[in-house]
């Protein structure tokens, strides 16, 4: 019985340390006077490439200090935040000057359960449960939401 309880008790543990938030409130940053959330829900390399210039475009324009850019990946989308994905070093590069990505886990759950292994999620991007809830929840923040 004791052996049961302290099983029950690690599983929890490590479900809280995967850190699912149901929708992520942006942070406040006090000068930023741009917010953006990219979306992202195709898987094609051409698409995940895209994206990924419209930030560095953002950034190069406003400057990161003044804009604040959100890429919620979703369905196909999530593609670009598998930690094996060509763009790891443009990633890395994007969340050095301020670029958040979000990682809808029930995209992730969806991807595991058909394929019965874990999805190798790049440890830059933050989990959050629901990729359109978190574009909707930014929206209602004052992002301009960005289909790319």
């Amino acid at each position: 019985m004791i052996a049961g309880r302290r099983c029950g008790l690690i599983v929890a543990l490590i479900l809280l340390t995967q850190s699912v938030t149901v929708a992520q409130v942006p942070e406040n940053r006090p000068f930023v006077t741009h917010h953006v959330a990219l979306q992202l829900s195709d898987g094609e390399p051409a698409r995940q490439s895209l994206v990924l210039n419209v930030a560095f475009n953002i950034l190069k324009s406003f400057g990161p200090d003044k804009v604040a850019i959100e890429v919620v990946a979703f369905g196909p989308g999530i593609e670009l935040l598998s930690e094996d994905n060509p763009n790891v070093p443009l990633i890395r590069s994007l969340v050095t000057q301020g670029v958040q990505f979000d990682a809808c886990v029930n995209t992730i759950q969806t991807i595991e359960r058909k394929s019965g292994k874990p999805f190798p999620l790049n440890p830059a991007a933050r989990r959050v449960e629901a990729g359109v809830p978190q574009l909707i929840l930014l929206s209602e923040h004052g992002y301009t939401v960005i289909r790319p």
